[in-house]
């Protein structure tokens, strides 16, 4: 396998990771951090305290504020941004991208305001031929994990095959495998809402609720992102992969996911100014649950835990009064 030159742009706990992983499979790969002083630190000390601690940056890893210098030049160009950064972050590095770039989407969210998924703000910001050539990272990967090294898998999606191949080819390594897709709805959409529901199983566990809730969460918050999905044009199989089931149960269940702790904060009592006051990186479930609901509601879909998730978030409504809501809805047939 041939080296590549890669930018990874955003240098958080995921971006940092995806550069340990790829500068430790050979590739030339400089990250992109947009504050100049944790950048100089980071290229000092060999690593990401802040974000990701102990785990070396390879020799092959430089790291920028220089967002010119970190995507010119760069056969594939990854971007980590929080969502909501996208058009400011990539829009602005579009300019300096070589125009047979790769670019490889690893952020998860939907667009506030217009209810976009990442892959059209991407043909909002992007050259036509870039965009077009886009593809899209998500699945089951906690940072830290990844960076040790631990095995794990997760989904490629893109539109147009030689990049995907391309793409999946040159960064797959031993311990990290890439499945290819062609369902980039699905892959984004899955990536996206499984945050919210992870915030409703993290509430379940800090008000006290037991294993029993949790699973009922998960399982009928995956019948609420597939019905969703659908509705906006993927392919109802991807729900059930690594993208969809396997990111919903990892980030409903483990204890690094960010999305939960949100939850967990809430079920305990806490608002959510003091959770968000309290948190270094961004919980994309939190702007997302706004988002989605404006979404579902624009479509005619019906999700009640995303409504509800919304109400406890962004209304203040009691945990409680949410929950007895959910539980009072009128039977119906489980595959409705």
């Amino acid at each position: 396998m041939s080296a590549e030159d890669i930018a990874v742009i955003g240098a958080g706990s995921y971006g940092t990771c995806l550069a340990v992983l790829f500068g430790n499979h050979g590739h030339r790969v400089c990250l992109y951090n947009r504050n100049a002083e944790s950048a100089r630190q980071m290229q000092e000390s060999r690593e990401n305290a802040t974000y990701l601690p102990g785990h070396a940056l390879p020799p092959s890893v430089t790291v920028s504020s220089d967002l010119e210098a970190a995507v010119r030049g760069k056969r594939f160009v990854l971007g980590v941004t929080p969502s909501h950064g996208i058009r400011e972050v990539l829009g602005t590095a579009a300019q300096w991208m070589d125009p047979d770039a790769v670019v490889i989407n690893a952020s998860k969210g939907l667009e506030d305001g217009t209810l976009q998924t990442i892959d059209a703000v991407y043909r909002d910001i992007l050259p036509e031929r870039i965009a077009q050539r886009a593809t899209y990272l998500s699945g089951p990967t906690f940072a830290s994990e990844l960076a040790a090294g631990m095995p794990a898998a997760i989904v490629l999606a893109g539109r147009d095959n030689d990049s995907l191949i391309a793409a999946q080819a040159a960064l797959s390594a031993l311990n990290f495998r890439i499945y290819a897709s062609d369902d980039v709805p699905g892959v984004l959409l899955g990536g996206a809402l499984k945050n919210v529901i992870a915030i409703g199983a993290g509430i379940s566990d800090g008000f006290g609720f037991g294993s029993n809730t949790r699973v009922m969460l998960i399982t009928r918050g995956l019948a609420e992102i597939t019905r969703l999905g659908v509705m906006l044009g993927a392919h109802p199989q991807t729900f059930a992969g690594l993208s969809g089931m396997g990111d919903l149960v990892l980030t409903c269940m483990g204890d690094s996911s960010r999305n939960r702790r949100v939850g967990l904060a809430l079920g305990k009592g806490k608002s959510m100014a003091e959770i968000l006051g309290e948190m270094k990186q961004v919980a994309e479930g939190v702007k997302t649950a706004k988002v989605a609901k404006e979404l579902s509601a624009k479509i005619g879909c019906d999700t009640p835990m995303i409504d509800a998730m919304y109400a406890i978030i962004h209304e203040g409504v009691p945990v409680r009064d949410v929950m007895t809501r959910l539980l009072s809805r009128p039977p119906r047939m489980e595959r409705d």
